[in-house]
């Protein structure tokens, strides 16, 4: 498709992410306002604030777990993200056996219990966000791409490599070579509307939840933790942060995280034809295998997210909203999205019913660190329990890091406790300028190894070797 048209695809698009753009979207709770005592306050209304306060309140139903949030519930990363819920506790085996040799295998056996957890707790709690077990396919595009999956064929634990013949069963996507499926370790989940429904069963069971409520201090008194907001204040004796990409309110954290900005589009529904077109028939989470990769997706009517590519950060780790727009990669996006699915493009010789336009862009700020998956540590002689530098898994993580957090809290050892994974912090960022030119480096380091054949070069060697890095 030319740029002209790609421009035209684009114009009509939805600048709010497309799971906030509904009128299902529910009511802010009040402000916090005066002063209130607690047994438990979080701090932070997306996943991992919600799925601490869900495990907190069902452990002791009894007890008073007071919940505050900024802006309203699931309005940031965890209402944006591209709604792919996640075994993996590690960025994947790969990363996980470069990082925790000695007890990756355990996080995967912890990462799978976890999502099958989720799914249970989605069955049980009747929460309705169109959660698919739908499994997850990688594609390959190039010779390279092939070899690699198909090394991690292994079908006892459920990863199968597909050649070219059997991968046209799932997606009839332009020069796929093959894939790897997947089949247990991911679900599709309408994200939005999965902060909503826990936001739901926490007000049923009894906790306190204040939206517009955005926490300027936390101290500890002789009467516990307190906890500021510009209207009022809460006092407890333990506090669980879940603020994510947000700035941390343990000064010793402020270098283990950077803001990274991600982007995606969404498409119009697909209709009959076109969705026949495209051949996607199991409704699998899709990816590919390079580092500026994307992601891909149906919806529950029948959209297709696409997202990916471009992992942007901002001197000085800024998080403005006016970074949620970047025009350049939108078109960008848009012009991979229609080369990978030409039958989805209008002016294409093959193209079905006209072609498909978009109907939101939309792009926001998620948390990384240096290992690319989730750190945990205490502060304030254990009162206060701290995670983050999910790197975009933390749909699926997140549970896991409110169960960790909450076992920190409690005061004694338990297997989550002693797990090297939470007692070992991932290596710092250093002070600007130099984290901005070391991202600019490793950018331009990861898109040489994609054109090299995945080979890393010496600079990303180095990095490996420090186990330093940086990712979406």
């Amino acid at each position: 498709m030319g740029s002209l048209n790609i421009t035209g695809a684009l114009k009509d698009a939805s600048t709010t992410p497309f799971w906030l753009d509904t009128t299902d979207r529910p009511a802010p709770e009040p402000a916090l306002r005066g002063h209130e005592d607690a047994d438990l306050v979080i701090v932070g209304g997306g996943f991992t604030g919600l799925w601490t306060a869900l495990q907190a309140i069902e452990d002791a139903p009894t007890s008073r777990i007071v919940l505050l949030e900024g802006t309203e519930i699931g309005w940031a990363a965890s209402g944006r993200n591209g709604g792919f819920c996640s075994a993996s506790l590690t960025h994947g085996e790969e990363n996980g056996d470069h990082h925790l040799p000695a007890e990756n295998g355990r996080l995967t056996e912890l990462g799978l219990e976890n999502l099958d957890a989720i799914e249970a707790t989605v069955e049980r709690l009747g929460l309705h966000c169109e959660f698919e077990r739908t499994g997850e396919l990688s594609l390959a595009f190039e010779p390279w791409q092939v070899e690699h999956l198909k090394a991690a064929h292994d079908p006892e634990n459920g990863f199968r490599w597909l050649d070219a013949g059997e991968i046209r069963d799932h997606v009839h996507a332009a020069g796929v070579l093959g894939g790897l499926l997947d089949e247990r370790n991911n679900a599709m989940i309408h994200p939005a509307k999965l902060c909503w429904e826990l936001k739901r069963v926490l007000l049923e069971k009894g906790v306190v939840i204040h939206e517009h409520s955005m926490v300027r201090d936390l101290r500890e008194e002789l009467v516990g933790m307190v906890v500021d907001t510009d209207q009022g204040s809460v006092t407890a004796p333990k506090v669980a942060l879940a603020t994510n990409v947000f700035p941390t309110l343990l000064k010793k954290t402020v270098l283990h995280t950077v803001p990274v900005y991600d982007y995606a589009l969404m498409t119009e529904p697909l209709t009959e034809a076109q969705l026949d077109a495209v051949g996607w028939r199991h409704r699998e989470g899709l990816d590919d295998v390079t580092n500026r990769f994307h992601y891909f997706r149906l919806t529950d009517d029948n959209r297709i997210l696409w997202g990916g590519w471009d992992a942007v950060y901002h001197f000085g780790k800024k998080v403005l909203p006016k970074y949620d727009q970047r025009p350049a990669t939108f078109e960008t996006l848009a012009g991979q999205f229609y080369a990978m699915f030409p039958q989805l493009d209008g002016d294409a010789p093959e193209g079905v019913d006209g072609g498909v336009v978009f109907s939101h862009k939309w792009g926001g700020a998620i948390d990384t660190c240096s290992r690319f998956f989730p750190f945990f540590t205490t502060g304030y002689g254990g009162k206060v329990a701290y995670t983050a530098g999910f790197t975009g898994l933390g749909v699926g993580a997140s549970r896991f890091a409110g169960r960790v957090m909450l076992d920190l809290l409690s005061g004694g050892k338990t297997e989550l406790t002693e797990l090297e994974m939470v007692r070992k912090m991932p290596k710092p960022f250093p002070p600007e300028p130099a984290t901005w030119l070391g991202v600019q480096m490793m950018t331009k380091a990861l898109i040489k190894a994609d054109e090299n054949e995945g080979r890393r070069g010496p600079f990303l060697k180095v990095m490996d070797a420090l186990k330093m890095g940086f990712d979406s």
